[in-house]
Formats: structure tokens, C-alpha cells, sequence
């Protein structure tokens, strides 16, 4: 079956994503009428997500024919990092308190108990599904994932090198992770829209988080002008600046880590993830931004600094949904089915949690995607809430990436016991 896109040539695929969000961005400010009302019950930002995931369904575009995700990934999210935390207000950030580190040790928690308790259940009525022995065993195979969904690439890249599960059949547990965790994020973006209600049931104390806003609103408005092309040409400038120094930086720190360090260049060693170039450049431009929140630059917050980082974000969101085909879903449902009751036992867990320190929703979705998506989407779920709030999925993601590879570790000890019961 010929799976070549309607559209490969980036220039293309760039006008269909430009013109999908363009869409979005006009239809939810519209005051009246149908998509007044279709907007309050599915967030723009979902729609932003799930608009390229449908065009790849319909073989329209594709992820896998386009280097648009990459561009976003690794050029854009960085730059949005530096425009949207250089007003940072780290006193502020400070002053949330413990219940977003909860959060997200609860998610870690969903994980690595989440995948064994999964095998156990699956295998009460497919036994063949958790099955397999040798380099085919199951659990070597969702080893990978426990280290995509604590920590990201680089763990996951160690997981499959410690438990040496057969390459062969490793891109059915890519399948797995990209179908599952885009879903779980396409749920975690419906319930921004929601969050009002959502914090009510759970009766949370969101104070913290809407002095934040209030404060970032009222340093914003103080410090509003008219911007100017210069004012344009200068924030680029700054954020693209960041962007060059941190992968510079990254390429030369991991590259110094490899030379210098004989445990950095042992996959199966945790430290192996801190030499992954993508790490190194989000801590980077993440502390840039941090750095020129000391300076006058922080003043251009006032002629839009988040909101053209927030530009960027959505472009990312769109590369993002351009990964997800929705037809995969019914591809391998025995493995699905793992993954998604393996999901599920992290977001109950993660919603247990949150009603008993009535944790906002914020915290959840923040905490929760800190573990699955990373740095590439923790971002993208705090900036819904408010640019303000960017930093605090960056600062949770870095944390994934410490504690992914012990935890996937620990997680795929007990899946193996699981498999064997």
C-alpha cells in the first residue's frame, strides 16, 4: 500500500499547517455563532493538534516525508523558550509550592507501576499478547517505553540497548508510544478547556498559580508599548541568538562528555542520557531566557516577547499532530490495548493524587506530560494555561530526564516479574 503523501514538498506542508492554524485562530475569536460555541467545548489548542493529525490520516501530509517537526523542534521551541521566560518571575515560580514536584513523582509513579500492572491484566485473557521469550519478549520491548514516558529519547534509547529487545520489531513499540501518548496529550489539551470545572471537582487551591498570572498580566501591562519593527527584529534576534548558542553549546558539552568520560559513552549507564545534544540545548535556552529575565531585556514582554513565542509553540503543536495517524490505532490493538491501559493507570493515579492534595489541574497535565512528552510537550501544555507558566514544564521535563532511565529500570524489573507470574 502506497503511503506517500498528498503533499511532500515542505513549502506545502508548511502553507497547509500556516493556513489550518491561521483557521483556528480566526474561527475562535469569533464571537458568535456555531464556532463560538463549538470553541467552549474543544480548545483551540486541541484543534491546533488535531487538524494536521487528520490531514496525515488522510494521507494529505506526513511527519515521515517532512522535516518540519525537526525545524520546530530543535529551531522554534528553543527560541519560544527564551522569549517566553526571559520576564520570568523565579520568586513567583518559587512561591507554587510542593505540589507540582508531587505531581509529577506521581506521574513517574504511574508509569513504573503502570506498565507491569498492565501486563498482569492484558494477560488474564491474551496471554500471547505479554508473551514471548528471548530478545521477542514483551517486556524488553516496553522497557522502551518506560523510558520514553519517564524521561524521552535518550532514555528510551537506553532501555533498548540494557535489555536488548529484537530491533526487529522495536518500530511496533515506536507505534505504541507515538499512538498512545499522543492521544493521552490530545485528552490532557481538551481538559485545559475545562480546567475551571476540573479544579472545582477536585477543589483545588489554584491561588498560587492566578497570582502568578495576575502578576505577569500587571508587569505586562506596565511595560506595554506600541511594538516597532525594530522591537520585532530585536526580540529575534535575542531569541535566535539563544537558539545558535545552545546548540553550539549542547554539541560541544556532550561532545566533551563522550571524549572525557568513559560512563557517558556506556548506553546502559543513566548518565548516557545527559549526553543527548536535544537535552542539553532545551537547559540551555531554558537558562538564557532565565539569564535575561536579570536584564532590561525583560521589558520586551512588554511589546509581545511571549506572545511571538507562543506563535512558535503553536507551529510546534501543529508539527506535532502531523506525527499522529488516527488509523494506526487499529494496527496492533493487542499492544494498544497494553499502552492504554498502561495510560490509564497513570492518569487514575495522577487524578488519586490530585483530589487528595487537591492539586489543580495545572499541576496534573503538567506533571503528567513532564513524564510522557518531555521537554518537547511539558512546554506546550504550562503555556496553554499561561505563558507565564512555560518555565515550570521545562524546569519538571529536565527532571524526567534525571530520574528516566533509573525509573524505566525499575519499571521493566517488575514487567518481567509480571510476565513470568
Amino acid at each position: 500500500m502506497d503511503k506517500t503523501p498528498l503533499f511532500t514538498n515542505d513549502a506545502v506542508v508548511l502553507g497547509v499547517l500556516m493556513l489550518s492554524l491561521g483557521f483556528i485562530f480566526y474561527s475562535s475569536n469569533l464571537k458568535s455563532g456555531f464556532w463560538s460555541q463549538f470553541y467552549k467545548v474543544v480548545p483551540a489548542v486541541l484543534m491546533c493538534y488535531l487538524i494536521p493529525a487528520i490531514f496525515n490520516s488522510l494521507g494529505i501530509i506526513s511527519d515521515s516525508s517532512s522535516n518540519l517537526y525537526f525545524v520546530a523542534s530543535r529551531y522554534f521551541l528553543p527560541a519560544s523558550l527564551v522569549l517566553m521566560t526571559l520576564s520570568i518571575d523565579l520568586k513567583a515560580i518559587k512561591n507554587l509550592g510542593y505540589k507540582a514536584l508531587v505531581m509529577f513523582a506521581t506521574g513517574t509513579v504511574g508509569i513504573v507501576i503502570g506498565g507491569p500492572i498492565a501486563i498482569l491484566l492484558i494477560s488474564l485473557f491474551s496471554p500471547e499478547t505479554v508473551g514471548g521469550a528471548g530478545p521477542d519478549a514483551v517486556w524488553r520491548g516496553l522497557s522502551t517505553l518506560a523510558g520514553s514516558w519517564i524521561g524521552g529519547g535518550a532514555n528510551q534509547a537506553a532501555m533498548l540497548e540494557i535489555f536488548k529487545y529484537n530491533p526487529e520489531k522495536y518500530g511496533g513499540m515506536v507505534l505504541v508510544d507515538i499512538v498512545v501518548a499522543n492521544l493521552w496529550l490530545a485528552i490532557i489539551l481538551l481538559g485545559i478547556g475545562k480546567s475551571d470545572k476540573i479544579d472545582k471537582w477536585l477543589n483545588a487551591d489554584n491561588t498560587a498559580i492566578e497570582d502568578l498570572k495576575e502578576k505577569m498580566s500587571s508587569y505586562t501591562k506596565s511595560v506595554s508599548r506600541k511594538p516597532e519593527l525594530k522591537d520585532y527584529m530585536i526580540m529575534l534576534g535575542i531569541a535566535f541568538t539563544a537558539v545558535g548558542f545552545s546548540h553550539w553549546a549542547s554539541d560541544y558539552i556532550s561532545d566533551f562528555l563522550i571524549s572525557n568520560f568513559e560512563i557517558f559513552n556506556d548506553k546502559t549507564s543513566s548518565l548516557a542520557s545527559f549526553t543527548s545534544t536535544f537535552f542539553w540545548m532545551i537547559t540551555i535556552a531554558t537558562a538564557f531566557g532565565v539569564g535575561l529575565s536579570f536584564t532590561k531585556a525583560k521589558s520586551y514582554e512588554g511589546t509581545g516577547a511571549s506572545q511571538l513565542g507562543s506563535v512558535f509553540i503553536y507551529f510546534l503543536v501543529a508539527t506535532i499532530g502531523m506525527k499522529m495517524d488516527l488509523t494506526t490505532i487499529f494496527e496492533n490493538p493487542g499492544l494498544i490495548l497494553i499502552g492504554i491501559v498502561w495510560m490509564s493507570i497513570h492518569a487514575g493515579l495522577l487524578i488519586l493524587v490530585a483530589k487528595l492534595i487537591k492539586a489543580p489541574y495545572f499541576f496534573l497535565a503538567v506533571g503528567s506530560q513532564a513524564n510522557v512528552g518531555g521537554a518537547a510537550t511539558a512546554p506546550i501544555v504550562a503555556s496553554a494555561f499561561h505563558p507565564s507558566l512555560t518555565s515550570v514544564g521545562v524546569l519538571l521535563a529536565v527532571f524526567g530526564y534525571i530520574v528516566g532511565t533509573y525509573a524505566a529500570i525499575g519499571c521493566t524489573i517488575l514487567m518481567e516479574i509480571s510476565s513470568n507470574l
